[in-house]
């Protein structure tokens, strides 16, 4: 599994038109569980790779510009490949008045922010255990125990989706991606596990 993006070195090609489409085919409705859920995610990831995007091209520009010998910082993550119009000299002095001290900061946060949303992109999907873009009544048992929330199955998608986003926008707002894992953890060692699908699905959302 995706242990973390700081784990991982992903090519990124990142670009502002409207977020990627929902995971796979599907049959289900707009209203769905599993269609909110990933939905909502995807739509972080997306605004998490511009931001990712800024911060490294800046962080570059303003590194070459004070000329250091030695990087700034270790990047043993991430690996974007810029596709998006470039910065320019302006826009980074423009966005971080502060200097290289300011952008490393920004940096780190879009590359923490990025983590937690992709994690969580895997984790929504390995809970679909069968590919089939629908969570079952065991599958959303499952997910919402590994989230620590309570699961009522008489409740509408509608509302068992605002539950799960609610816990992700919590933990992606702290930047938690400790708690992203354990539960992940937690499906694990129920049987759940990424499958080619997901592999594929995850794939092509980093690009």
């Amino acid at each position: 599994m995706i242990q973390t993006a700081l784990l991982l070195t992903l090519g990124l090609s990142v670009n502002l038109p409207a977020p990627p489409p929902v995971a796979g085919e599907t049959h289900e409705t707009p209203d769905s569980v599993f269609i909110r859920f990933t939905r909502h995610i995807q739509e972080h990831i997306s605004s998490d790779k511009v931001a990712f995007a800024k911060a490294t091209h800046c962080t570059n520009w303003l590194y070459h510009r004070q000329k250091h010998k030695e990087a700034p910082f270790e990047i043993h993550t991430i690996h974007l490949d810029l596709t998006l119009q470039p910065l320019s000299r302006e826009d980074c002095l423009r966005l971080y008045p502060g200097g290289l001290d300011a952008v490393r900061q920004d940096f780190h946060r879009a590359q923490s922010s990025l983590s937690v949303s992709l994690t969580s992109y895997e984790f929504a999907l390995v809970v679909d255990r069968d590919d089939d873009t629908h969570y079952s009544g065991e599958e959303l048992r499952d997910l919402f125990q590994s989230l620590s929330l309570t699961y009522d199955q008489v409740h509408s998608p509608a509302i068992q989706a605002t539950a799960l986003m609610e816990r992700f926008d919590g933990w992606y707002r702290a930047r938690n991606l400790e708690s992203v894992m354990t539960g992940m953890s937690q499906l694990y060692e129920k049987g759940y596990r990424v499958s080619p699908a997901d592999w594929a699905e995850l794939a092509r959302i980093t690009k």
